[in-house]
């Protein structure tokens, strides 16, 4: 197949196109470069096989030549990030995947795959596991502009254009262009720079993760799926065991560190996002999704990337790792403007 990842610049982009080069497809690239020169590794088979440059807002029909699937990642994904950039959220998670997918339904793409999250259960509560069915209760206005992604995509289904909707657990793993404001890699890099784990909120509130890769051999799952073959188009993606309460994850990291110690201060409270998820559904019916990793691996995984970036700890609240850093620097520096678009440079 020829593929288009929007976004392919991002954190999960490069490992995705990875895993799609590994199954024998053509991929094709869209991003507007936020994170394009924020390499933290050599990419090889993680470009793609052409790319394009430009705004999701404005993606035009020429990107979608000869493609058979759309693999939707480009987004502001960052929680942070939305409570300081709302409205720029808004359009680009929101107002971008329209105006994405319709250019897609019209060029004749039949697939249409969105990356959304499980963070739309925000405060659904932990007690009990959520299924597809479940109540989706988001708190931020990321976890919002998912749950209007999903519901627009749902009004352009047709008999010859399919979404699929992929509520992914939240990410961990290493990536050629590297997140360190992700949980898991949050919690160890703190520690690396300070020989402690630290936990701001009482440990209690329930987080279900999932490596990169596995996210992505989802979304090639669903990618490869023909047309009219899934019972669902709505599938929670994470593993057979993945929920955590945070003082969990803490206890993870701090085994890979070597037993680092752990300061749990609670003194942001009981964080309302707190969510089990039921992932029955896509064991069950998305055929070819299997995965492989569990969060001490990717604890593991950590250590590696921390022992050959030495480096990183020097830059660990930086832009370099750091999303809303990024931007905030970005747009500090007038490269950017207030709705987040490129402000032409003056040779």
């Amino acid at each position: 197949m020829r593929v288009l990842i929007t976004g392919h610049c991002g954190y999960i982009g490069p490992v995705m196109t990875r895993v799609f080069h590994g199954a024998g497809h053509e991929v094709v690239g869209f991003d507007t470069g936020y994170f394009r020169d924020q390499i933290s590794g050599e990419l090889k088979d993680e470009h793609p096989d052409f790319e394009f440059v430009g705004d999701i807002r404005e993606i035009g029909h020429e990107v979608f030549a000869g493609v058979d699937a759309v693999i939707h990642l480009a987004a502001l994904s960052n929680d942070p990030l939305g409570n300081v950039a709302a409205e720029q959220t808004q359009a680009i998670n929101v107002g971008g995947t329209r105006r994405c997918a319709e250019q897609a339904r019209a060029a004749g793409v039949p697939r249409f795959v969105l990356a959304s999250s499980c963070s739309i259960y925000g405060s659904a509560g932990g007690d009990v596991p959520i299924d597809e069915n479940g109540r989706v209760a988001p708190v931020t206005a990321y976890a919002r502009s998912k749950v209007e992604g999903e519901q627009l995509l749902e009004s352009l289904q047709r008999d010859d254009f399919e979404p699929i909707l992929l509520r992914n657990a939240t990410a961990y793993g290493a990536s050629p262009r590297m997140r360190l404001d992700l949980v898991l890699g949050n919690v160890m890099a703190y520690a690396h720079a300070t020989g402690k784990i630290r936990v701001l909120s009482d440990g209690t509130p329930w987080r279900p993760l999932l490596h990169i890769e596995d996210l992505s051999r989802a979304a090639l799952a669903a990618a490869e799926a023909p047309i009219g073959s899934l019972p669902y188009h709505v599938f929670n993606v994470g593993g057979r065991d993945c929920n955590y309460q945070v003082k969990d994850i803490a206890e993870i990291a701090s085994a890979a560190l070597g037993n680092c110690p752990i300061e749990i201060t609670g003194e942001n409270g009981n964080d309302p996002r707190s969510y089990r998820v039921d992932f029955t559904r896509v064991f069950t019916h998305l055929k070819g999704y299997q995965p492989t990793w569990n969060l001490a691996a990717g604890a593991q995984e950590m250590v590696r990337w921390f022992a050959d970036k030495p480096k990183a700890l020097e830059t660990l609240l930086s832009e370099r790792f750091v999303r809303l850093e990024r931007l905030r620097n970005l747009r500090a520096a007038n490269r950017i403007d207030e709705s987040f678009r490129w402000v032409p440079q003056v040779a």
